[in-house]
């Protein structure tokens, strides 16, 4: 069964956060076809309102969906950014998070996006991982059970958050694994011309 990722996009977010992810779970997909299989993922892009949003950097991404749109998700993946103020700031978007959070079975961050999760409640009595630079604030924020350092990845269950950047592709490479294969995961890295473990400390 295919299954549906929502990777959710707002003004600000970094690119890597969540066209790594992205790359990921596409290329899984095609190897599948490849041998005949039907795809794993289905990825849909969604913002509030479906609007238009700008990447840090000035990259515009268009035609995206708008979560109400959205009945559900398996997988919802939320990206990190810069401004994470900003992005705090933003009801709408916590407002898609939480709604499509309780009807997904696996809700993920990538970098700072896991203080968007713990703005939602979503880290409550949940260890979870960011950016290495922004431990401390993650620990401090009061909405985390316990901040883990030195992982690509903190798999929690139904909610995963991954470390800054390019953890994001190690951690979409473990749910490609945990809801697929390994093998699958391991070929898909091995496409992508990258190392990857399945120990998220390595």
């Amino acid at each position: 069964m295919t299954m549906r990722v929502a990777i959710l996009l707002f003004d600000g977010f970094d690119l890597i956060d969540a066209g790594g992810p992205y790359e990921v779970f596409l290329t899984a997909s095609r190897l599948l076809e490849r041998d005949g299989l039907p795809p794993a993922y289905e990825v849909v892009l969604a913002t509030p309102g479906g609007d238009d949003v700008v990447a840090f950097g000035g990259m515009t991404l268009t035609r995206l969906t708008d979560t109400d749109a959205l009945d559900s998700a398996d997988i919802v993946l939320v990206p990190g950014t810069i401004d994470v103020a900003c992005a705090l700031s933003d009801s709408a978007l916590r407002e898609a998070i939480e709604r499509l959070a309780a009807s997904s079975s696996l809700t993920a961050s990538v970098c700072t996006g896991a203080f968007l999760l713990a703005r939602a409640g979503l880290l409550r009595d949940k260890p979870a991982t960011t950016h290495w630079e922004d431990l401390g604030d993650l620990g401090g924020c009061g909405d985390v059970e316990e901040v883990i350092a030195g992982v690509r990845w903190v798999d929690a269950g139904a909610v995963l958050t991954s470390g800054g950047l390019t953890s994001g592709i190690h951690l979409a490479l473990h749910l490609v694994a945990r809801t697929t294969s390994v093998d699958l995961a391991q070929r898909t890295a091995r496409q992508l011309d990258m190392d990857w473990s399945p120990d998220p400390a390595r």
